[in-house]
């Protein structure tokens, strides 16, 4: 079986941000950068198959020479090779159809990707993808399982789950339930030095313009301070529900 794992290069959720040039851009100054936490539970049920059946997996990400140690991670903790898209991830259908791009040339029986990246939450690269390769697409999928060409899934929905059956090739949205956080596998030396030797493929981008651009960002409105109130004092928790929360 021959997989692709798209990979996006975030920001640790515990970094300060800040913008730049009059908050039109987004300051990179002292963060640490991540695997999208969404994408590493796609590619640990990726290193299950890879153990389990053999199969050969690939990472991709589309973005400039400061995502590869994020690639280079994802080689340690097990993938066989690595493809970097030479490219800003301008908006997401521009990194879509790069990777479309990539597909479109060798035959992947499993793309997996996680249902969203964890700084823009767009949502939307994994279905533009199965729209430009018109292939089966399961957003959401928290179980993945797959014999031979049928694969069987389950998702979340409103009010439940839902299991679906499918045949390869396919493109998968993973997140948490697909495997268990303890279950992420963490590099250890070997898998790093090993990692060294593994192909990075730097890929120059093809044509495409974006969708969208971004006009300007702003940060949330800092939470106000918590107020604590006797458990047994429930007048006076009604008065401020009523008076300053304005929710009654």
């Amino acid at each position: 079986m021959n997989i692709l794992v798209c990979i996006s290069h975030v920001p640790d959720t515990t970094s300060k941000i800040n913008f730049k040039e009059e908050s039109t851009a987004f300051d990179t100054n002292g963060v640490q950068f991540v695997i999208n936490p969404y994408d590493e539970f796609a590619l640990t049920r990726a290193i299950w198959f890879q153990e389990k059946q053999g199969a050969k997996i690939t990472v991709v990400n589309v973005g400039d020479a400061s995502s590869e140690p994020t690639l280079r991670k994802a080689l340690a903790i097990g993938a066989d090779e690595a493809i970097r898209i030479d490219a800003k991830p301008t908006d997401g259908f521009f990194v879509a159809q790069q990777i479309a791009e990539i597909c479109k040339k060798e035959r992947y029986d499993l793309i997996l990707a996680g249902k969203e990246s964890s700084d823009y939450n767009g949502e939307m690269v994994p279905g533009l993808m199965a729209s430009l390769l018109d292939i089966d697409f399961i957003n959401a999928c928290t179980q993945l399982e797959i014999e031979n060409e049928t694969v069987t899934a389950t998702r979340e929905i409103d009010g439940g789950s839902e299991s679906l059956t499918a045949k390869t090739p396919i493109i998968i949205a993973g997140q948490k339930g697909m495997v268990e956080e303890k279950d992420l596998k963490i590099p250890n030396m070997r898998g790093i030095m090993m990692a060294r030797k593994k192909p990075l493929t730097v890929l120059e981008a093809t044509h495409c313009s974006a969708h969208t651009q971004i006009d300007s960002f702003e940060k949330s409105e800092e939470k106000s301070a918590c107020k604590m109130i006797d458990a047994n004092n429930i007048d006076e928790l009604i008065e401020l529900l009523h008076k300053e929360a304005k929710v009654i």
